[in-house]
């Protein structure tokens, strides 16, 4: 794979995951109690052999940074030509922020020319999915293609999210429609679509002659799904190549958790019994930043009859955690997490460092690094309070506490036990 360069699109805002996005780039967003979403493409990168990276920054990156310097650094070898680079805008083409995909790589031509590679494979940094490239880039020689664009069945109403794919029966692409109101169906099925999951394998020669004449044209937006792929179909082999799983599921997974609702259940999947992503498979490890942090520990369970008992039902708890005389059910508790006696938490998420106080009552909240729940607190069963407070509460009243937010009380548990 020495003469293949990885390009990781990480730049993005995440706009629709305010307030978990406020302080920090969508990549950069925990999930999973200790992983953050960047951690699942760069594990396929790592699992796939594919050890020259750019990661192509742009809105507050300092996260993700730090991220990158502490959990990944360590597994590239710059003197076996190996690297992980976070790059940031240069600036070198233009003085403006990327406009769109095909312009965040243009804007870096430089950087990708320099490393002399003959394919260049373009990933987006913001999408939870299990996936060999290696496989996909040998499907692209032998076909000679000059792009070939991962593929995913989806049925026609998720279709117009995505880029949709007409192929023939040698997987070679005849149409793309980007986000289309009215997606056309597969012909072997009128209800499923072929759609680009944004996972791109370029030919280098055709990549840069594709960028430099797109960034010369004032009408376009520069973006890859609605400007590259389209403009090249007519003139250029492109290629679909079905999405290989490595996940080892009945169904395939992929998801991205663009919303937080969509967040907020894929999470939740991973606390289920047999949940459709597999965090536990040593074929396909994914990788992240193990802090240096005791076990977690439950105290106050041998106290009698006492109601004032540390448990987690249901639940994943990381490293650095106290559950003391709390009560935990379906919930995922990051590092470092303290639940204070007779509180209670359901269905929530905690990142790093939450205090939650004694007799809390958190139910459905998705709580950022390091805020504290006050005593005797309730979030996350009176919606019109939780909104008064200031809080973020979604349509189906998902409760959304930003980091450094200070949390009043607003209405008093009862006593407990």
């Amino acid at each position: 794979m020495r003469d293949i360069l990885t390009v990781i699109l990480a730049g993005g805002r995440g706009s629709r995951l305010e307030p978990l996005t406020r302080d920090r780039a969508k990549p950069a967003v925990p999930f999973g109690g200790l992983y953050r979403i960047i951690d699942f493409v760069l594990s396929n990168c790592l699992n796939s052999d594919m050890r020259r990276l750019l990661l192509l920054t742009q809105y507050k990156a300092q996260s993700l940074d730090r991220h990158i310097n502490t959990a990944w650094r360590q597994y590239f070898c710059r003197e076996l030509g190996e690297f992980i680079d976070v790059v940031p805008p240069q600036q070198r083409i233009a003085g403006n922020w990327y406009s769109g995909t095909a312009d965040a790589v243009y804007q870096n031509i430089y950087a990708i020319e320099r490393e002399k590679p003959e394919h260049v494979v373009i990933l987006a940094g913001d999408h939870i999915y299990k996936m060999n490239y290696d496989p996909m880039v040998e499907f692209h020689r032998k076909r000679n293609a000059d792009i070939t664009i991962g593929a995913l069945r989806v049925s026609t109403e998720e279709a117009k999210q995505f880029g949709v794919m007409q192929i023939d029966t040698d997987h070679r692409v005849l149409g793309f429609q980007e986000k289309p109101s009215s997606p056309i169906p597969s012909p072997e099925d009128p209800d499923v679509c072929l759609a680009s999951m944004g996972i791109y394998v370029f030919n280098a020669r055709f990549l840069y002659e594709a960028l430099c004449n797109d960034a010369t044209n004032m009408k376009s937006d520069h973006d890859f799904g609605k400007n590259i792929i389209p403009g090249a179909i007519d003139s250029h082999t492109v290629c679909a190549y079905p999405f290989m799983d490595e996940n080892r599921k009945s169904q395939a997974y992929w998801r991205d958790v663009g919303t937080l609702e969509a967040y907020y259940e894929a999470s939740m999947d991973l606390i289920s019994i047999d949940p459709q992503l597999n965090l536990y498979d040593e074929h396909w490890p994914v990788r992240a930043f193990q802090p240096n942090l005791p076990p977690p520990k439950f105290v106050f369970g041998s106290e009698g009859g006492s109601t004032r008992r540390g448990y987690a039902l249901d639940s994943m708890v990381c490293q650095g955690a106290i559950i003391s005389g709390g009560h935990v059910s379906r919930s995922i508790l990051g590092p470092g997490v303290r639940v204070n006696s007779y509180a209670s938490v359901e269905d929530s998420i905690l990142f790093d460092d939450v205090n939650v106080g004694r007799r809390s009552r958190l139910r459905r909240v998705i709580v950022d690094k390091g805020v504290s729940i006050p005593a005797e607190t309730e979030i996350g069963f009176d919606p019109a309070a939780d909104a008064a407070r200031g809080l973020k509460v979604t349509e189906s009243g998902l409760v959304v506490i930003s980091r450094g937010e200070k949390i009043s009380p607003a209405s008093v548990v009862g006593q407990v036990g």
